[in-house]
């Protein structure tokens, strides 16, 4: 018998470390029995609940009729390193997140969980903050009764592409990161894992605030929602 409760889940950026991570999770998870990729190239995945589609995320909108979910995680980002032209980052921050948010809102679907920044905020001097504070007060502005912004600090983990700059800070966040305690500890680095596992427990729990900074990913990746 079809348990009609079972979700249906969309992600954006399953290519990406977190995205990954987060469709390992799903294809996994018994409480989903549909996950359906949007992506510019393959996830190299192969599972009986995925479904693929290889498109232009910057174009979205024209596959509005396969847009059709429970909930949408969007896990897409970039960096100065891949990305030192700002039109670009705009476009992939700001651009991608936002669509998505408003095709939730046409969609119906209740749920928006995205990837942000710690220390997003429309009035930071700095271009990457200031870019995912844009992100968050237009994604919020949909009034998408489920919206979720996570923070993470520097995320940790191993990606396929070099970056000499961000390994070095993610070896001294190792070694700071004990002393970072208090009001300080949500600037400790953070595993991708964590933050998949925030995104799915969120996605099943009732929680009251939207934006969640790296402490409280963490807090809540340990919650156990299976009692």
């Amino acid at each position: 018998m079809k348990n009609n409760n079972l979700k249906t889940a969309i992600i954006l950026g399953a290519t990406g470390l977190v995205g990954g991570l987060v469709l390992q999770l799903l294809l996994e998870d018994d409480r989903y029995e549909k996950v359906i990729v949007f992506s510019r190239r393959s996830c190299g995945v192969k599972h009986a609940k995925l479904e693929e589609y290889i498109v232009d995320l910057f174009n979205l909108e024209v596959s509005s009729g396969r847009f059709k979910a429970d909930v949408v995680f969007c896990c897409v980002g970039t960096t100065k390193a891949k990305t030192p032209d700002q039109d670009m980052y705009t476009k992939v921050d700001y651009g991608i997140p936002v669509m998505a948010a408003q095709m939730c809102k046409r969609s119906n679907i209740n749920t928006f969980i995205v990837v942000s920044a710690l220390g997003a905020h429309v009035n930071s001097s700095v271009f990457y903050s200031r870019l995912k504070g844009d992100m968050e007060r237009d994604v919020l502005a949909q009034k998408i009764e489920n919206t979720f912004l996570l923070q993470p600090s520097l995320i940790a983990g191993n990606r396929e592409e070099k970056r000499l700059g961000e390994s070095l800070a993610k070896w001294v966040m190792r070694v700071i990161n004990p002393l970072l305690i208090g009001k300080l500890k949500k600037y400790q680095s953070i595993e991708p894992e964590t933050i998949a596992r925030a995104m799915v427990w969120l996605d099943n729990n009732i929680y009251k605030e939207n934006r969640i900074p790296s402490d409280k990913i963490k807090s809540i990746a340990n919650l156990n929602d299976r009692n």
